[in-house]
């Protein structure tokens, strides 16, 4: 395997080849670190800490959160795939989200924080394989996003504001509600 300058530095033959970007392999470790932030939070609570609330405005438990986090990853990244296409997304808004936060409230009211986790284990890791395969033309590509108002933004940003974003965003709010 041989070597190639590019921009004063050596990048090897392999890198050069593979399928996604350096940007893209940095995103996906981003959505895999905060996943297992979250997962290592939620596997210290309690069973009551588990079906509390999030908060006095959130009535989902904690639990539900958990499994909601893992269970959109696959939608975040068919938000992502549909951006990289040019394709404006305007079938997913607030009060569709809304609908699936009340959804999953409610069917998966008894979920086991095993069931849970593992479902995030496995999501966050699929949808990070399938960021790593995103080349930067895709992560710069842009569309009418309905979830940011309709304005024309970037794969990556999709990426970042919702595939990496969201267990960050859910781990601080858990933290909030117990006081920790």
């Amino acid at each position: 395997m041989g070597t190639t300058a590019q921009g004063g530095q050596a990048v090897s033959r392999s890198d050069q080849t593979r399928t996604g970007s350096r940007r893209a392999e940095l995103l996906a470790a981003r959505i895999e670190e905060g996943a297992a932030f979250l997962a290592a939070f939620a596997e210290g609570l309690s069973d009551a800490e588990w079906r509390a609330p999030v908060s006095a405005t959130d009535h989902r438990s904690i639990g539900v959160i958990v499994y909601h986090v893992a269970a959109v990853y696959p939608i975040e990244i068919d938000l992502a795939r549909a951006i990289t296409s040019g394709n404006a997304v305007t079938d997913v808004t607030w009060d569709v989200v809304a609908q699936l936060n009340a959804k999953h409230a409610e069917e998966q009211e008894d979920i086991t924080k095993e069931a849970a986790l593992e479902l995030l284990r496995k999501n966050s890791s699929t949808a990070a394989a399938a960021v790593r395969t995103f080349t930067d033309e895709q992560l710069d590509a842009a569309a009418p996003f309905a979830l940011s108002y309709g304005a024309p933004v970037t794969a990556q940003f999709v990426i970042e504001d919702h595939a990496v974003r969201h267990s960050w965003h859910h781990l601080a709010r858990i933290r909030m509600g117990l006081s920790r």
